[in-house]
């Protein structure tokens, strides 16, 4: 990465690779490089050298519309602040990627997925108005709504308290279960951690394991 002070090298000389339908727990302190290489994996970031592959296509030197294509009803994501659009109703924020999809039963779909995270009574809240456990339950039914091959999730329990968090938790690897989506996570957090199939240590931009 280019700063006004110079070069900033923010990975240095990572081999990754991960298999399909696993699920896969990336830890770091703060500052280590993680979230970093969760949004290159993803293709939402651009790497100045080396290769990405996202579902065996090559990311690297691909401007970011022909990334989006490649991610398009494919990869779902969950992030710490949940991303939610506010002034929308549960229901209109699940329904968002698959009507981006071209999907027709959008609204069918996306009821069935907010059934599954246990919200169908709030399908016609506005997001704003639901707790924020209930919010990132709407922003796993979204990210599930198109049937990823793989979901990205940036600690998807940061914002929220241990109990909360533990049901965010067991959502999330009851989902993957079900589906059989290939998981990529980030997180500081315990309960996360035990329940990856694989645990990958970043330290100052270094993968320490693998």
């Amino acid at each position: 990465m280019d700063t006004p002070e110079g070069k900033l090298d923010i990975l240095d000389n990572i081999s990754l690779e991960v298999e399909y339908q696993e699920a896969v727990v990336i830890k770091g302190a703060s500052g280590s490089g993680k979230t970093t290489l969760l949004g290159l994996m993803a293709g939402l970031d651009q790497a100045s050298s080396g290769d990405i592959k996202l579902l065996g296509h090559d990311l690297m030197h691909k401007s970011e519309e022909q990334r989006a294509a490649i991610r398009a009803g494919q990869v779902g994501f969950v992030f710490q602040s949940f991303h939610l659009v506010q002034g929308a109703t549960a229901l209109q924020n699940v329904m968002l990627p698959l009507e981006l999809s071209g999907i027709e039963n959008a609204g069918q779909l996306a009821q069935t997925s907010l059934q599954q995270v246990g919200l169908a009574s709030r399908a016609d809240t506005l997001v704003e108005h639901l707790s924020g456990g209930e919010q990132q339950r709407v922003a796993i039914a979204r990210a599930y709504a198109t049937e990823p091959s793989v979901l990205f999730a940036d600690e998807p329990t940061g914002n929220l308290d241990a109990s909360t968090g533990r049901q965010i938790a067991d959502l999330m690897f009851e989902l993957r279960d079900q589906s059989g989506t290939t998981l990529v996570l980030v997180t500081h957090e315990a309960e996360l951690l035990e329940r990856g199939d694989r645990q990958i240590l970043i330290e100052s931009g270094k993968l320490v394991t693998s």
